[in-house]
């Protein structure tokens, strides 16, 4: 099946209103936080080592995001994944900055290779460097990505059984057979600080919609509508703003007041040719 209801997946995220455990970086927790809360979901903010297993058991998807590391941060996150994994629950994970540094590099490979994720999701440069499909980062900014990261994304979704996301003016989603080009969006998405790891939240959001233990088409499928909503958001706040103060404030009252056959309608929703 290749149509995403997006409308069904936003009404399921607003009538479960699933609890999303976050890990996330310290520029962005409050933003993450509202992003969650506006579309309808439960944030949950925990780091401590005593208690994100316990935490990560309960919610209804654990998102991971390592921009601001230390090795606390890295030893929750695995305390936090290893215990999702064991329930059950879907992982996501956000590998910001990873080809910036060897410490990044070391720790998204660390993390990639000892938990079991549902969504991996990076803007397009992150995601090409971590594939070995050629891609650039200064800093946590994408600086280009290679014409063939669609075709590494496949195949790394398919041997890791998980659904991979790069991110950028067009989004690129695959369950490792399928491959989605989502082309929604406005440029002041990236004038504000986090937008990424915002998308990084809400796809918890939806991976929690989809359910405990499911496939990477389940996840993929939660991810297209997820990012789609976002990214229509992301539009109807661009109308609305005059620069990027006001647009993150109009982007969480989009999320908020957000139509689902309105969302359905506008979509630039393409599954690319096997």
């Amino acid at each position: 099946m290749t149509t995403v209801d997006v409308a069904a997946w936003l009404d399921k995220v607003r009538r479960e209103r699933p609890l999303v455990h976050n890990i996330t970086n310290l520029v962005v927790t409050n933003v993450a936080a509202n992003g969650l809360l506006a579309i309808g979901a439960s944030p949950v903010m925990a780091y401590a080592k005593q208690e994100v297993a316990d935490m990560a058991r309960i919610a209804g998807a654990l998102a991971l995001n390592m921009g601001t590391l230390d090795e606390d941060v890295v030893e929750a996150m695995r305390i936090a994944g290893q215990a999702a994994n064991a329930a059950g629950v879907p992982v996501v994970f956000d590998p910001v900055g990873v080809g910036a540094t060897p410490y990044r590099n070391e720790v998204a490979e660390r993390l990639t290779g000892e938990l079991q994720l549902a969504i991996l999701r990076g803007n397009a440069g992150e995601i090409g460097v971590l594939l070995g499909a050629g891609g650039e980062v200064k800093g946590v900014d994408s600086q280009g990505a290679a014409s063939g990261l669609p075709e590494a994304m496949r195949r790394y979704a398919s041997a890791h059984g998980c659904c991979v996301i790069a991110t950028g003016p067009t989004d690129y989603v695959t369950d490792g057979e399928r491959v989605w080009a989502l082309s929604n969006g406005h440029p002041l998405m990236a004038a504000i600080t986090g937008s990424g790891c915002v998308a990084t939240a809400i796809l918890g959001a939806f991976a929690a919609a989809a359910g405990r233990g499911q496939d990477a088409a389940a996840y993929a499928e939660a991810a297209v509508a997820a990012l789609t909503c976002y990214n229509v958001a992301g539009e109807l706040a661009a109308d609305k703003a005059q620069g990027p103060g006001t647009f993150q404030a109009a982007l969480f009252d989009a999320l908020y007041h957000l139509d689902g056959a309105y969302v359905s309608e506008v979509a630039k929703i393409e599954v690319l040719p096997a």
